[in-house]
């Protein structure tokens, strides 16, 4: 009786030794964690039905999205700088009085299409131009109840204003590029109207030109103005001689802000209406869907493989 407790212990410790842990194995003796290129050929065409399924399926929705996408149409115009070749002209005119004028505050040109450019795509522009043409109704028209003259939107929720018409112009209609080498600029404007776009970036060149020239007049009046108080009170002969100069300069800019509508840019390819969209790329969205059912196809016939091949194993083990 006393022999027998110590040795129920050391025949479960033999018995543990004596256990063997038998990798599951195929037919062929492999291990069933090998997979060779014929296993994926037999995985593949075992599932190829549910990857066609599958691949359909993405590439229908694709065809639909993009035939249901809202087409949008870009009319572009090519512009050239109207300011550089009459800054070119004041300066060479105004010779060394150059710097004279730049310490007196008048601007004798030669600063290219960056400020143009800038007012062109600037908050407060484009919010005139949104306000002038009453746009907002057109930017929005799903939000829009024509009948009523009123915002459809649900309780709680803010309507449209200005501003979001602003952002919107900035972000997905109005482009503009520069060409390095030459200073030409193209600008375009997408929209799902062919005419509308046309019409707005004709009025858009237009309007920029006549703000700028505004603004000329508004500064070479003011310069005029300066010039002619500053001739009075001199005595100087050689000083009259300088600001005479600068005083017929400044006549001579305002004399070509009044008589030159194309003050900013010259328009030399005006914008018409598209024939073609640019905007949905059908054949690129269908041919994406092609490739990502295809990869969602794989992926789910193996996955689909793994669980079968878990759910074999455990119960062989078992």
């Amino acid at each position: 009786m006393s022999n027998a407790a110590p040795e129920a212990p050391q025949q479960a410790a033999e018995a543990d030794e004596r256990l063997v842990y038998v990798v599951p194995r195929d037919a062929l003796g492999r291990e069933a964690s090998e997979i060779s290129l014929l296993d994926l050929w037999i995985i593949l065409w075992d599932g190829k039905w549910l990857g066609v399924a599958i691949t359909g399926l993405v590439t229908i929705a694709a065809v639909i999205y993009a035939l249901l996408a809202t087409e949008i149409y870009r009319a572009e115009m090519l512009l050239a700088p109207a300011e550089e070749r009459t800054a070119q002209g004041l300066s060479g005119q105004l010779g060394g009085l150059s710097g004279l004028a730049t310490l007196a505050g008048i601007s004798v040109g030669g600063g290219g299409n960056a400020e143009p450019l800038a007012v062109l795509q600037s908050r407060v522009f484009l919010r005139e131009f949104i306000e002038k043409r009453n746009l907002m109704p057109i930017l929005y028209p799903d939000l829009w109840d024509e009948s009523r003259g009123r915002w459809i939107v649900a309780e709680g929720e803010a309507a449209p204003d200005v501003r979001d018409g602003v952002r919107l112009l900035q972000d997905s209609v109005l482009t503009v590029s520069e060409e390095a080498g030459t200073g030409l600029v193209r600008l375009g404007v997408d929209w799902t109207d062919p005419d509308v776009a046309a019409d707005w970036a004709n009025d858009l060149v237009a309007r920029l030109n006549d703000r700028m020239r505004q603004r000329a007049l508004v500064d070479a009046e003011q310069n005029v103005s300066y010039l002619q108080e500053q001739l009075a009170s001199s005595s100087l002969v050689t000083l009259q001689q300088s600001i005479g100069r600068l005083l017929e300069t400044e006549l001579q800019k305002l004399m070509l802000a009044r008589g030159n509508e194309e003050f900013a840019f010259r328009v030399l390819d005006p914008a018409e209406a598209p024939k073609n969209r640019v905007r949905p790329y059908r054949t690129l969205i269908v041919a994406l869907a092609i490739i990502a059912g295809g990869m969602l196809s794989l992926l789910i016939i193996f996955l689909r493989h793994a669980v079968r091949s878990k759910k074999n194993i455990v119960s062989s083990v078992g």
